[in-house]
């Protein structure tokens, strides 16, 4: 009788833990349940790639490296964990996807989120810092202005015009965050419209990131 009770009692545990607790995630992914936060293993992207020219601006924040991410070139940190990985941690909040902006005069939607990062420090503990503080205007050098963040959910993609198969659009092209909404293949869009774009040429801030390649955390929490 005594063994029947604690078995109820032990499914009814498991039935009523928080979702993201019941869930395995991948390597480079955790999530806190209490301060209802994301953190995600990166690195500090290369801002010239071999194989191209030039230093383009800044237009995502997080995404695949290069050869696999379509947007490895304008990044600031690169990670390893697949984009849908994120949708799902950030459901696992009791949040719901919006929908990506689907053209140059609309915004992404969606439920509200806050961007940092945690760089290493010399002093202590690492620093956590709003993301924005990251980016810096190529030509005056002045600091991104402070955005909004939306968890707006990926378009689906038909890899193949032959098959009706569809899948997370965001786990072929790479992209986890975007500055502008340069692709609707992300999981996360700023409240900047493609309007914007000509008028922020951003660079990453070399004095507050640490050198390229260094490990950091990315941290997506929820307001």
């Amino acid at each position: 009788m005594k063994q029947s009770t604690l078995f109820v009692c032990l499914m009814m545990a498991l039935l009523c833990a928080p979702a993201a607790a019941q869930t395995s995630w991948p390597a480079g992914l955790s999530v806190d349940v209490e301060k209802k936060t994301i953190t995600i293993d990166c690195k500090v992207a290369p801002r010239k790639l071999p194989n191209l020219a030039e230093i383009y601006p800044i237009e995502v924040i997080a995404c695949w490296g290069a050869p696999r991410g379509e947007k490895a070139h304008e990044t600031v940190v690169t990670f390893e964990i697949k984009p849908s990985d994120v949708h799902r941690a950030l459901e696992s909040l009791g949040l719901k996807p919006g929908r990506p902006a689907q053209d140059e005069n609309s915004a992404g939607e969606g439920p509200e989120l806050a961007i940092f990062i945690e760089v290493p420090s010399a002093i202590g503990d690492p620093r956590r810092v709003p993301i924005e503080r990251t980016l810096v205007d190529r030509k005056t050098g002045r600091p991104m202005p402070r955005l909004r963040w939306f968890f707006t959910g990926s378009d689906m993609l038909q890899p193949s015009p032959d098959k009706p198969d569809k899948v997370y659009g965001a786990d072929v092209s790479g992209t986890l965050i975007t500055v502008f909404p340069v692709s609707n293949q992300t999981v996360i869009q700023s409240n900047l419209t493609m309007k914007e774009e000509p008028l922020l040429k951003m660079e990453t801030d070399k004095k507050l990131l640490p050198a390229e390649g260094t490990p950091v955390k990315l941290i997506i929490e929820v307001k």
